[in-house]
């Protein structure tokens, strides 16, 4: 397993983490997406290496954008 840390920024209700975690979730090898609406937090749990393209293109997806890292 694998885990890696990024920040989304626009998030604002229930619905954008319920966007978010929809679009990365989509991702091959993920197994869990944990969004924390208050800090824009999103760890991503994967059973392989995903990259931060991928999550870039899935959260933008969405509508939102990961905060440069």
């Amino acid at each position: 397993m694998a885990e890696s840390n990024y920040t989304v920024v626009g998030m604002t209700c229930g619905h954008c983490v319920q966007s978010v975690t929809e679009e990365v979730g989509k991702i091959g090898g993920v197994s869990d997406v944990a969004v924390d609406l208050t800090t824009g937090a999103i760890t991503v749990t994967s059973t392989e290496a995903i990259s931060d393209a991928d999550v870039r293109a899935a959260v933008e997806e969405a509508g939102y954008e990961l905060a440069a890292s």
